[in-house]
């Protein structure tokens, strides 16, 4: 069986992307992270300490979105799932997906993302 910690549409405004317009403001990124880790002992006691906490994970993604300055979703996205993984070694494997909200492009396209999992060996 596995568990999963879900965070979904975390949404934080950072620089991103290789045209002017980008690289000159923040833009409006969406943010999901699955987390899969055992949390069975938490879910038994009701105990946080057994578990990852989420509201870390959701500082550190927020920190390096905002700190950072990326060409590339996909660049964002391993820095952050890298990130996570360093956190809490119980966690065995994360997936993170992050979309470019208002993309600039002139097409009719609600949103464009990446997604990328990451294993411990």
């Amino acid at each position: 069986m596995t568990d999963v910690i879900e965070l979904r549409d975390l949404r934080v405004s950072a620089v991103v992307g290789v045209l002017r317009e980008e690289r000159d403001r923040t833009q409006p990124l969406s943010f999901d992270l699955d987390l899969e880790r055992p949390f069975e002992a938490a879910a038994i006691n009701d105990d946080l300490s057994a578990t990852t906490n989420y509201a870390e994970v959701i500082a550190l993604t927020s920190r390096l979105a905002r700190e950072g300055s990326f060409l590339l979703l996909e660049t964002l996205a391993y820095r952050v799932a890298q990130a996570i993984l360093a956190l809490d070694a119980s966690i065995d494997a994360v997936t993170v997906a992050v979309r470019k909200l208002r993309p600039p492009v002139p097409e009719d396209v609600a949103t464009v993302g990446v997604r990328c999992t990451l294993r411990r060996a």
